[in-house]
């Protein structure tokens, strides 16, 4: 079994009932990415988004309220699948089971594909296959909202040692495609947006 596989039989339901939909929940969500897709030139827009490990939904709850673009959704855990499907956001069709290990989308076929607070909780020896994956299936932009240090930390978690991670996630995907172009980064404070003390990093794929 692997760690990943691991993570998620640990976390049981608790890897939902951590994050609920509740208005405030998404409101926060609202505001951080208004201030994230403002930094995307007008006339391109992304019109198709994918979330990366996106639970219940609450950052596609949000972003359904702010943008036109046609919205999916990728999560492992069987309930938390299940939870989004049954809040009607987007169509059934639209809200896949998979990993990042292997997303179920063609190569440049979601203009932005992002993660929020997924990629921390993936281990060395996976990370790279992640990064991977995300940098395919992205068409044009990649957006990651993770927890920052400039050097590898392994953080307690819920009474796990190999459960959290922090490092400079902008930097792994610059190294792992250099041709990415910088947009935009940033940091959410908890004090003053409810978010979980994240940085995020937008880049743009060149176009072939």
């Amino acid at each position: 079994m692997s760690n990943g596989e691991k993570q998620l039989n640990a976390w049981g339901k608790n890897y939902i009932s951590r994050n609920q939909a509740t208005a405030n929940a998404v409101e926060q969500r609202k505001n951080a990415f208004a201030v994230i897709l403002d930094h995307l030139a007008k006339t391109e827009v992304p019109t198709s988004i994918l979330e990366v490990g996106s639970n219940i939904g609450i950052n596609i709850q949000a972003l359904a309220e702010i943008t036109n673009a046609t919205l999916h959704a990728v999560e492992p855990n069987r309930e938390a699948l299940d939870e989004l499907i049954s809040s009607g956001v987007i169509p059934a069709e639209r809200v896949l089971q998979g990993s990042l290990q292997s997303l179920p989308f063609n190569d440049g076929s979601i203009d932005l594909v992002f993660t929020s607070g997924v990629l921390i909780h993936v281990p060395d020896d996976a990370l790279d296959q992640a990064i991977s994956e995300i940098l395919r299936v992205s068409g044009r932009y990649v957006l990651t909202l993770e927890y920052f240090s400039p050097k590898p930390q392994t953080i307690p978690y819920h009474g796990h040692s190999d459960f959290l991670f922090k490092r400079d996630y902008g930097g792994l995907f610059l190294d792992a495609y250099p041709e990415l172009e910088y947009v935009a980064d940033g940091f959410f404070w908890k004090r003053v947006t409810g978010l979980d003390d994240l940085n995020w990093w937008l880049f743009r794929k060149p176009r072939s």
